[in-house]
């Protein structure tokens, strides 16, 4: 017997630590890495579980610099030391 189809097919809002790795693109060292120096988000306790809130994801993953980005200020910080 088959299970019951959820017709409404959404993505889940809170991710296991590996699955807000992937989600993000890296490796869950990487990932680690980014929590740590708070460039991702901490993650929510609920009870003994730790999740990941893919929209606080997304907001932090969004305010990453990108490579262009990171190119001028190099490019600033060099020139300062002119």
């Amino acid at each position: 017997m088959m299970g019951k189809h959820d017709a409404i097919a959404y993505p889940p809002r809170g991710l296991c630590r590996e699955e807000a790795a992937r989600y993000i693109g890296v490796g869950t060292t990487k990932f680690d890495e980014l929590v740590s120096t708070r460039k991702m988000p901490k993650p929510k306790r609920i009870d003994g579980r730790v999740v990941w809130d893919r929209i606080a994801l997304d907001a932090a993953f969004s305010d990453l610099p990108s490579e262009d980005e990171e190119n001028i200020v190099d490019r600033i910080l060099s020139s300062v030391g002119r």
